[in-house]
């Protein structure tokens, strides 16, 4: 039953409208749990709902205090943790708490005993280890690194969750005078939360919300592992990150992408709770790193920051041709004032060139990179059929207000630059924008070679020469 992918059927975007506050897991979910990434989305996510009015919250099987600094500055809400045993918001005043009976913590500790099998002690605040062994690292020092050793933690403290650490496996099962009271709810392979019966992610999430006077439709989470089933269960709508158990896919609303591909951001876009936030590197062009080509003509130089983030396969086959000197004494056949330049073609006729793939290939438009005055883009001859060409816009004056562009649909900050500068909105997701002027220089000496007599077929009456294109990296 794969739900995966971005059609999101009406009736869930629906449900997704009456979303008041949505629950994070942290391990594999808003982070990977191997070497702790966050993805760059993640702040975005936060701020976006914020800004919304939705409010976030952490779910984790993890404590208070094993909620990394990076986590805690997203400023969620609330804090689900100790799967549900302990509840602060955001200015740490506890929502919830609910401690394991001493005479059943004690039980416990004498079970491990007799079973051979060692253990781990949950505090609100910090966690302590009976001891301290390979298998015990390999389980905990991921999640908790340097936890200390002391076997009678609970002697000095309240114990909101214990651990077990062996290798039985599934195999292993709490004594029944035990079975009544505490559930295992294994998260490694090596390990095991011990929680209340009736404790879980979802029981905690749940005193959130009765706090704050919602209800479970209201709810949105995303989890991975087998401690938030009850929290699929329980939430409005359920969301499986791409790793996540066979058991949890089962349970999901939707099954989103990995941590890596960005599979929060993305589910949280198909809902329309998030938008991406753009950025245009043709605005602040200066500051800008990336390689710059520099067109060396018979009317001057032509300074051009390329951008292989936007358009890796473009940037490349432009980069190596200028760099085998394909382009040295090619001319721009083609210069039509008020609107561009064109060259890159070996026999000057406008019907040649090929790219560094031996065939064609294909576009890669960007949101973020537009044809406006001074942008280097591929010329085609239709979809995906890129190879040599290349253009550079000149038009100076288009007969738009920013107000009108914008209503095309055009990002605000692009509309501006149309309507003050020029370009050729026309040609934008039908050309591969890869480059831009850098300097005042070089815009001088666009428009000089864009002011030259031109013939049949708009070609220039004396050829205006590309000696070479020299690259720094």
């Amino acid at each position: 039953m794969e739900k995966r992918g971005r059609e999101m059927d009406a009736k869930l975007k629906y449900k997704a409208k009456k979303i008041k506050i949505i629950f994070f897991d942290i391990d594999d979910t808003l982070r990977t749990s191997k070497t702790g990434f966050i993805p760059a989305t993640i702040p975005t996510v936060f701020k976006q709902l914020r800004e919304k009015g939705i409010l976030t919250g952490i779910a984790s099987g993890r404590g208070i205090f094993g909620v990394v600094p990076e986590i805690r500055e997203l400023k969620p809400d609330f804090f689900v943790t100790l799967n549900g045993a302990y509840i602060e918001d955001k200015k740490g005043q506890v929502i919830y708490q609910h401690q394991i009976d001493k005479s059943d913590v004690e039980e416990y500790v004498s079970w491990t005993k007799r079973e051979g099998i060692e253990y781990g002690l949950v505090g609100s605040q910090t966690a302590k280890l009976s001891t301290r062994t390979e298998l015990i690292s390999e389980a905990i020092d991921p999640i908790y690194p340097n936890l200390d050793v002391d076997p009678d933690f609970h002697e000095k403290a309240d114990i909101y969750q214990m651990w077990t650490f062996e290798d039985k496996g599934d195999d292993l099962h709490l004594p029944d005078s035990l079975s009544g009271k505490l559930r295992m709810v294994r998260w490694h392979e090596h390990s095991s939360d011990i929680v209340p019966i009736s404790g879980s992610k979802a029981t905690g999430v749940a005193k959130v919300i009765e706090h704050l006077g919602l209800k479970s439709e209201n709810v949105m989470v995303f989890g991975d592992g087998l401690n938030d089933l009850e929290l699929f269960d329980y939430a409005g709508i359920s969301i499986a990150m791409g790793v996540s158990h066979d058991k949890i896919k089962e349970k999901a609303d939707y099954i989103t992408k990995t941590v890596e591909e960005d599979g929060i951001f993305d589910a949280l876009e198909g809902f329309g709770m998030v938008e991406k936030e753009l950025h245009f590197p043709q605005i602040d062009i200066e500051t800008v790193e990336g390689p710059i080509a520099t067109i060396k003509t018979n009317h001057g130089d032509l300074r051009i920051k390329l951008f292989p983030e936007h358009a890796p396969k473009t940037v490349a086959n432009f980069v190596a041709l200028s760099k085998d000197g394909y382009y040295d004494g090619v001319i721009f056949h083609r210069i039509i004032k008020d609107f561009m330049i064109q060259g890159g073609d070996p026999t000057g006729t406008g019907m040649g060139g090929e790219s560094i793939y031996g065939d064609s290939f294909e576009d890669e438009f960007s949101e973020e990179l537009y044809n406006i005055r001074g942008a280097l883009s591929m010329a085609n001859a239709g979809p995906n059929t890129n190879g040599s060409q290349f253009f550079i816009v000149q038009n100076q004056h288009l007969p738009y207000s920013k107000k009108e562009i914008e209503r095309g649909g055009w990002p605000e900050p692009i509309a501006e630059i149309y309507a003050e500068q020029g370009g050729t909105p026309h040609l934008d997701r039908r050309h591969t924008v890869f480059g831009q002027l850098v300097d005042a220089e070089s815009f001088a000496v666009l428009d000089a070679i864009a002011a030259v007599e031109t013939g049949a077929m708009d070609k220039p009456v004396e050829d205006v020469v590309i000696e070479t294109i020299e690259i720094e990296d």
